[in-house]
């Protein structure tokens, strides 16, 4: 079986897309052959700076013959039917067989597909993948049609075997596959002939180019990690910045320079930031002192000079780069220093966080409010809370953090500490963002977590508030990260809070900041339905001014109404007037609450709990309890995963279904407690005692939150009920028999839904 290899050799291809194109011309390619018939054994993609290669190996020299059969019309079918029929399959009548069906007999057609050698095919694929591949951004340069990522030079195409290699022939807008490349720009620009891929890696080699992108950051890790260490320093772990240096070289040099020593003392983050977002540098940082002192920088070629002269362009422009960064940071700790971190957030009162939900500042002082609130839930001294969250985003006006929008709450922490605040206050402003993602560190510290869990839950209930939630796939303000976050909060630190309760604040206080008091309206729709209130003209009970489109409260009968801009309808009473639906605090919270849950269940889907579990907990009191209700759902999985536990549910739903239907015929509810007096069987007395048993532990165990015990001692009855079942017949003749054991079923019902609704597992 020959091996294939291809590479296309262009100009540079930028390193964000090398991966991912490396990628999709081994599935093009791939994908092609074996639609085509010509299956492999292996295959491997590359990518370098300069070029893409492929190489497949153990493929079929030709692909097969095949026989396909394809039903045509029935035998009775008009002419034209038959005509087309006979034009799309490519045979003429007498060609074609019958087959009988219950709905007929039909035409039969029999298509022999001879088989074809491997090079047209190969030439076929790889000509449609270079045409169409995705490239996220590409180019057309001279007269030809053909588009890619940058100007591309030469494509080689060869078939290798035992006894010699071929070079697939085709040609694309004047570019001929051949077998010639060219190794490293610089240091080996000349071209060279291979005859397979194995030749091909050996030159390249040879020619100063490393084609594995893997062995280039290995490389590169290898020798950056052994200069710092022979100077007693360690280079700052980014794998991000690992893998798109390795995208910039065909032949990795690694050379470490010095930092001004007035650059020293500017914070790690600054510096690390600088380098890594303008000059692509390692940090290398001192272990002793945690500074970073060092660079480590990737050259492309080798230099007679062991790359002094790099080295000093680099240090030249580096110190540019951090002269600039002093200066913000010099200026930030002058306003700090001289004016407060408070009153470095002032010029976010002109800052818009989001049209309907007004500035920066009047979402801090929100979040201030609500951090208060928060703070006795997780054990935060309120005026800590407080203030953290007051100073949290000055952050956001500072020049440096204008500069580097990623060091948010980075810088927070540095001038939090400049101006005298303590250290639960710095270390708020810098943990109030994360966690950012599903592995990002939680906040333990309480001020932390106040202020962490305000500011999301201030996003959350505003975007609700201005019905401005995820939709499909579509979240632009992150609203599912907010909520993941939350959770996580709530989880990691054990807090115990009523989400219901903290959204109905949280809307009170929008309301409040962003609205007025109504007394007087013009126009009321459909007075009867309250959940459906559409009021127009909305005026001021204080000076009768027209008030726009802001979030407002109404005191109604029904209660709290929240309300939302819908639409605009003109020639409305007197005036072209904004239009609003109102909508109950009461259906907001709701609204949110299940997607808080329905996030849950996929958080909590890694651990291995089913959303059925879930919604059995759910069902339960106190299911806005993020903490107990996770308690509750781990407690319940875990007894589902043993014998007892499931059984039981069998037990349990076998039991609820014979109540069921007799309820159901009846007419009565059977949960009016049985007597033991009226037990016949022995199977019938145990059950009795088991369901005692588990009922004495259950109760106190619930009381406590002992979900565990109470779900063990729930396990615990499956004996008890498996042995009624098997021994006592439930629908006794005797009607007084016969309803004591649907009552003895009731309790069984009664003190397994005492623990979780066990009516919505599945199975």
């Amino acid at each position: 079986m020959p091996d294939l290899m291809i590479e296309l050799f262009s100009e540079e291809i930028p390193a964000r897309m090398q991966k991912r194109a490396a990628e999709d011309l081994k599935k093009l390619v791939t994908n092609g052959l074996v639609e085509a018939g010509l299956t492999y054994a292996s295959a491997g993609a590359f990518a370098t700076p300069r070029r893409l290669a492929l190489s497949v190996e153990g493929l079929l020299a030709e692909s097969p013959t095949t026989v396909e059969e394809r039903k045509g019309p029935r035998i009775d079918a008009p002419e034209k039917a038959l005509a087309g029929f006979l034009r799309g399959a490519g045979v003429a009548k007498e060609d074609l067989g019958t087959v009988e069906e219950k709905k007929g007999t039909f035409y039969v057609a029999k298509i022999t597909k001879q088989g074809r050698a491997a090079a047209p095919i190969i030439a076929e694929v790889l000509e449609k993948a270079i045409r169409n591949f995705p490239w996220p951004k590409s180019m057309r340069w001279g007269s030809g049609s053909l588009k890619w990522v940058r100007p591309l030079h030469s494509i080689i195409c060869i078939l290798s075997a035992e006894d010699g290699s071929d070079v697939v022939e085709f040609d694309i807008d004047g570019i001929a596959s051949g077998r010639s490349t060219r190794g490293h720009r610089f240091m080996a620009p000349d071209a060279f002939d291979v005859v397979s891929f194995d030749d091909y890696s050996s030159k390249l080699k040879s020619a100063f180019v490393m084609l594995d992108a893997t062995e280039r950051a290995d490389h590169i890790w290898h020798d950056a990690t052994n200069q710092a260490f022979a100077q007693g320093l360690d280079v700052v772990e980014d794998a991000g910045l690992l893998a798109e240096v390795a995208g910039l070289v065909e032949w990795p040099v690694v050379l470490m320079g010095n930092i001004g020593a007035d650059f020293l003392d500017l914070p790690p983050e600054v510096l690390q930031t600088s380098m890594k977002e303008h000059q692509k540098f390692f940090s290398v940082r001192n272990p002793k002192t945690g500074r970073i002192e060092k660079f480590v920088t990737v050259a492309n070629r080798e230099t007679a000079d062991q790359g002094a002269t790099i080295l000093a362009g680099n240090e030249k422009v580096l110190s540019a780069r951090l002269a600039d960064a002093k200066f913000f940071w010099d200026n930030d700790i002058r306003t700090v220093e001289r004016e407060g971190l408070e009153a470095m957030s002032g010029p976010l009162s002109n800052v818009t966080f989001h049209n309907k939900l007004g500035s920066q500042a009047e979402r801090i002082a929100r979040i201030a409010a609500l951090a208060r609130e928060i703070a006795p839930i997780v054990g935060a001294d309120a005026d800590e809370a407080e203030l953290a969250a007051k100073v949290a985003k000055a952050d956001l006006s500072s020049e440096m953090v204008y500069e580097f929008p990623e060091l948010q709450g980075i810088m927070g922490r540095y001038y939090a500490e400049k101006a005298g605040l303590s250290d639960a206050v710095a270390d708020a402003c810098r943990d109030h963002y994360s966690p950012l993602g599903p592995s990002d560190d939680v906040p333990t510290d309480p001020v932390s977590v106040a202020v962490a869990l305000a500011d999301k839950l201030d996003t959350l209930t505003g975007f609700w508030a201005i019905d401005e939630k995820p939709t499909g796939s579509k979240d632009p303000f992150a609203l599912r990260r907010a909520a993941l976050g939350v959770l996580r909060l709530i989880l990691t630190n054990e807090a115990k809070c009523s989400l219901a309760d903290l959204f109905r604040t949280f809307f009170n206080a929008l309301a409040a900041q962003k609205g007025k008091k109504l007394s007087a309206f013009s126009k009321m729709i459909n007075p009867n339905d309250e959940s459906q209130f559409v009021f127009t003209d909305f005026y001021s009970t204080d000076d009768y001014t027209f008030i726009g489109s802001q979030a407002v409260e109404f005191a109604f009968e029904s209660g709290d109404l929240y309300f939302s801009n819908s639409s605009r309808q003109p020639g409305v009473g007197a005036l072209e007037a904004e239009v609003y639906q109102v909508v109950g605090i009461n259906e907001l919270i709701a609204d949110l609450l299940s997607f808080f849950h329905d996030r849950l269940k996929v958080f909590l889907k890694d651990e291995g709990i089913r959303h059925d579990v879930i919604d059995a907990c759910l069902a339960m009191d106190g299911a806005d309890d993020i903490t107990l209700l996770v308690k509750r759902a781990r407690a319940l999985s875990q007894t589902l995963a043993t014998e007892d536990g499931a059984n039981l549910i069998q037990g349990f739903k076998r039991a609820n279904n014979i109540l069921t239907q007799a309820e159901d015929k009846d007419g009565v509810e059977y949960s009016y407690g049985p007597d033991i007096k009226f037990a016949e069987e022995d199977a019938e007395k145990a059950l009795f005692a088991a369901l005692d048993t588990a009922e004495a532990a259950i109760k106190p165990a619930m009381a406590s939150e002992d979900f565990e015990g109470a779900m063990s001692a729930m396990a615990a009855m499956r004996g008890a009920v498996d042995a009624f079942f098997d021994a006592v017949q439930v629908n006794s003749d005797n009607s007084v028999v016969r309803r004591n054991r649907l009552n003895l079923l009731g309790r069984i019902r009664d003190i397994c839904l005492s623990v979780a609704d066990l009516t919505k597992l599945d199975g």
